[in-house]
C-alpha cells in the first residue's frame, strides 16, 4: 500500500499534488556549474539535481516521495518482525 503526501519546500513552494498528508520540509538549494542541486537535511541521503530551478523542484518532489516510500516499506518490514510498544517507567 502506497502512502500519498503533499509536500512543500521551505518557501512554501508546492512539491506534490497527492492527497492525505501535508508535510513541510526544509531543503538546501545551490548551484554548481550549470546545474541546480538540492538536499533534504531531515531525510538522510535525500539529494538530487536539476537542469533548471523548476526542474530541481520537480526532482526534489520525486526524491522526497521515493525516500518516504522506501522508509514506509522498511517500517512495514521491521514491524512484521518486531513488537513496538510504548511503556512508562519511573526512575
Amino acid at each position: 500500500m502506497k502512502n500519498n503526501y503533499v509536500c512543500y519546500d521551505q518557501d512554501n513552494q508546492f512539491l506534490s499534488n497527492k492527497k492525505q498528508r501535508l508535510m513541510k520540509v526544509k531543503v538546501i538549494i545551490w548551484q554548481e556549474d550549470d546545474v541546480w542541486c538540492g538536499s533534504v537535511p531531515a531525510l538522510p541521503g535525500c539529494h538530487t539535481w536539476g537542469e533548471t530551478y523548476d526542474h530541481l523542484i520537480e526532482m526534489l518532489k520525486e526524491a522526497i516521495e521515493a525516500w518516504l516510500d522506501v522508509a514506509n516499506e522498511k517500517a512495514s518490514l521491521e514491524k512484521d518482525s518486531k513488537l513496538v510498544k510504548e511503556v512508562e517507567i519511573s526512575v
